[in-house]
């Protein structure tokens, strides 16, 4: 159904996100990202003590592409 839409701002999409003004019949938002952290990187809380005297994080990736996120229709 058509409307009248107003004044809008965008301040920030990030990168899987969707600004839709009007009719529309599918909508398909799709990303992928590759993420290396070292031991202990995603610790949340208070007090938290960890010791990693040896720790290194392999970030080595032989082959060209991960699984595509092509076709995810």
């Amino acid at each position: 159904m058509p409307g009248f839409v107003g004044a809008v701002q965008i301040i920030s999409i990030g990168s899987s996100g969707i600004f839709n003004v009007g009719d529309v019949f599918q909508l398909h938002p799709v990303s992928s990202s590759k993420v290396f952290s070292g031991a202990g990187s995603f610790n949340t809380g208070e007090k938290i003590a960890v010791t990693n005297h040896y720790s290194n994080t392999n970030t080595y990736d032989n082959d060209a592409m991960d699984q595509g996120i092509m076709f995810t229709l």
